[in-house]
């Protein structure tokens, strides 16, 4: 066959990073993990060892012409599964790997001012033939996959290296308590100081009092050196702080130092979802609070967040931004919100996210609408491309991999992708983490700056990190 899903019941109920231990020495390891229960995290999906991948995007006019190629090279039928299943996973083989924020410059002409200094690519994707995934609802495990260039002995032959690694080769539990156990506390330093960070708020404060925008997202980064193996962190930062799109992503050995690179993410917020009938998604988040010490602190800080006219404004514009970049590529008539301003939850802040939808125009593509919309607007701003101007102004260095997107995109069309934040960058020397949030008119320095602090103290906390002065 030349798409198919099994059932895998020796792996039920298996953390899918444990699973994973028996994959670490292959290359292009990506765990894309639903860690804790939400409306939008159903399936985690394991995959390693790709057939081709592409480090760059590709020259000229279109940067996803190479992407395209290689995944029309998999076979598009719908898999055979097993009789009686109402459910089967919704990645079957494809794409999987990072479109980092700068490859936003591919679609739009922005300055060039802010320093590039990290040894990390702007596009990385592997094209995989052969999936694990794993149900949340049901804790069920599969194995699939699809052939390329129709070669279906081939792909018969890696599901069943993949079957019997993961079901024979898994690593002993003790491997994975000894990943588990308390690291050396990590000290991230802050490259922006309080005074810098007050003195960006106000400048775009200055840009919105101009009429130059309504809000940008600003961000700082916090750095600490490490040269190590990423995926023990990887594990301390999932279990401590298990996120709706978990993701771990290897990007192979630094060219500078030949030490691993890696992307570990925690991130609440999924980016764009395209199913199989060509319908749409995106739940951008916009307006936070903390958590409370109490039930009763919690929910008055919830109640706050709520009522807030700064919050639920920046929210509203961001859903402006996004329902113009799926006008681009939608159906007239079909970007709705079905969901305003709901309240989510993470372990250490609250969010409003609300929901947009479309349907995909019979012309266009998950690839089509990802260069309407990419990088997201709620880590831009509004308008769009004069925020990411402001940005590129105020924020010294280049944010690389933070606030792109990890992304699935399957042979048949469907897509799933987050948003890069609460993410720690392995880039080979150091390991670094953005954290900001959007300012408007309303926005108040000193609380902004507390925010950000509250963002990164899940991430950090859950590796033993801590975030000191420079």
């Amino acid at each position: 066959m030349s798409a198919v899903w099994e059932r895998l019941p020796a792996l039920d109920g298996v953390a899918p990073m444990d699973a994973a231990e028996s994959l670490r020495d292959l290359p292009g390891l990506a765990l894309l993990e639903s860690a804790r229960p939400g409306r939008t995290g159903r399936w985690s999906l394991l995959v390693a060892n790709p057939v081709a991948v592409l480090d760059e995007p590709a020259p000229g006019v279109d940067p996803f012409a190479e992407a395209r190629r290689q995944l029309a090279r998999l076979d598009r039928s719908a898999p055979v599964g097993p009789d009686n299943v109402t459910a089967m996973p919704p990645f079957a083989g494809g794409l999987v790997g990072l479109l980092a924020y700068d490859l936003g410059r591919r679609f739009e002409h922005l300055p060039a001012t802010a320093q590039r200094d990290q040894d990390l690519p702007d596009l990385r994707l592997g094209l995989y033939d052969c999936v694990l995934a794993w149900d949340r609802r049901t804790g069920q495990a599969w194995i699939g996959g699809r052939a390329v260039d129709g070669d279906t002995a081939k792909l018969a032959q890696r599901l069943a290296d993949l079957r019997e690694r993961v079901t024979a080769g898994r690593r002993s539990a003790p491997d994975a308590e000894d990943a588990d156990r308390a690291p050396e506390p990590i000290r991230f330093t802050r490259t922006t100081t309080r005074a810098q960070w007050v003195a960006g708020v106000t400048a775009v404060r200055d840009a919105i009092a101009r009429g130059d925008i309504y809000q940008a997202n600003l961000t700082r980064r916090l750095v600490a050196p490490f040269a190590g193996d990423p995926w023990p962190l990887f594990r301390r930062l999932r279990t401590g702080d298990p996120a709706l799109f978990a993701g771990y992503l290897d990007l192979g050995p630094s060219a500078v130092t030949g030490a691993p690179r890696a992307l570990l993410s925690a991130s609440p917020e999924p980016f764009l979802a395209v199913d199989g009938e060509g319908r749409v998604a995106t739940d951008p988040i916009k307006g936070t609070r903390r958590r409370g010490h109490s039930r009763e602190e919690d929910r008055k800080l919830a109640r706050e967040l709520m009522a807030s006219g700064k919050d639920r404004a920046e929210n509203v514009m961001i859903v402006d931004v996004l329902r113009n970049d799926l006008g681009r590529v939608c159906r007239p008539g079909t970007v709705t919100v079905p969901r305003l301003l709901r309240l989510e939850r993470t372990a250490t802040v609250q969010h409003l996210v609300t929901t947009v939808t479309g349907r995909l125009r019979s012309d266009k593509d998950a690839f089509d609408l990802l260069a309407a919309s990419f990088p997201g607007g709620s880590i831009t701003g509004a308008p769009k491309i004069r925020a990411m101007e402001l940005i590129e102004e105020l924020e010294p260095v280049r944010r690389g991999p933070y606030c792109g997107s990890l992304v699935w995109i399957g042979a048949d069309g469907r897509m799933g992708s987050s948003i890069l934040i609460r993410t720690l960058v392995a880039d080979g020397q150091r390991l670094t983490i953005h954290v900001g949030g959007g300012i408007t008119w309303q926005s108040d320095p000193d609380e902004e700056w507390d925010e950000t602090v509250a963002k990164a103290r899940g991430p950090l906390s859950s590796i033993g990190a801590m975030e000191i002065e420079a």
